[in-house]
């Protein structure tokens, strides 16, 4: 088996390469992982067909994101189309449907939809350094801070 940390080339997948703070930059970051909603959506997609399941869901967000291209509605849209072109469902006029609830949602809306559903994000971790407690600083804390700011909502996590 392979694991995605023997890949290398992303700041979450190689701990030789330091996950650096927010820089508001429009660049695709050094924490994009290769391939990683393909390779999930791959998965799924054949798990799916096995069971028989009608769709795939998956968090994606193309708003208040870091930039990752497969994030994006045109990414998800291609691989659609690929599983209606490459499994014996999609060829017999069955395909699955891949379903993206957050993907146009800002931050703030998911927070407020999480906090109506009564979610745990007192359990929830977005930093991509991984430690024991958020450190405040990456791309995906301040993303995350951010959309707790803009939806008036206290971050129930603490941060370094």
């Amino acid at each position: 088996m392979v694991k995605i940390d023997s890949f290398g080339g992303s700041a979450l997948t190689d701990r030789s390469i330091e996950v650096p703070d927010y820089n508001g930059s429009n660049k695709i970051p050094i924490t994009y992982v290769p391939s990683r909603n393909l390779i999930f959506l791959s998965y799924a997609g054949g798990f799916a067909e096995i069971v028989n399941a009608q769709a795939i869901f998956i968090g994606v967000n193309a708003l208040d994101y870091s930039g990752y291209p497969d994030c994006r509605p045109e990414f998800i849209s291609s691989f659609q189309e690929t599983l209606r072109l490459g499994t014996k469902r999609g060829v017999e006029g069955n395909s699955l449907e891949i379903i993206t609830p957050l993907i146009t949602l800002s931050k703030a809306e998911i927070i407020q939809l999480a906090c109506k559903h009564n979610a745990p994000l007192h359990l929830t971790l977005s930093c991509y350094k991984g430690g024991e407690k958020a450190c405040g600083t990456c791309d995906s804390c301040m993303l995350r801070k951010k959309g707790f700011r803009e939806a008036g909502i206290p971050d129930p996590i603490e941060y370094i």
